[in-house]
């Protein structure tokens, strides 16, 4: 059962990283968009094309209020929740199954 308990907790690691680095690329694409970024630098069109698809749905519901888009916002607290909650249970789980304390 241990090992099974070492695929969560790692799997709640590597899950924690890849939340943490989208983290980083919202906090970045909303730094850019506060400038007149260069539409056709491959930096900016990445972060575009990485971001848009998350961003998009949230913001067309809440709107901009006042011309600030509280998008980037909403979808970090969204990662904060995930981070906070679904990473941390599976990590527990994990230790769990392997029979140990954290």
């Amino acid at each position: 059962m241990f090992v099974l308990g070492n695929l969560f907790i790692a799997l709640g690691n590597i899950l924690d990283i890849i939340l943490n680095i989208y983290t980083w690329v919202i906090i970045i694409a909303a730094l850019i968009s506060w400038v007149n970024p260069d539409p056709y630098n491959p930096i900016v069109r990445f972060l575009y094309r990485v971001t848009e698809p998350v961003l998009r749905p949230i913001r067309r519901r809440l709107g901009i209020f006042g011309g600030i888009d509280f998008s980037p916002l909403v979808v970090l607290l969204g990662i904060m929740f995930l981070r906070f909650f679904i990473v941390r249970s599976i990590i527990e789980l994990g230790y769990k199954m392997k029979g140990g304390l954290l």
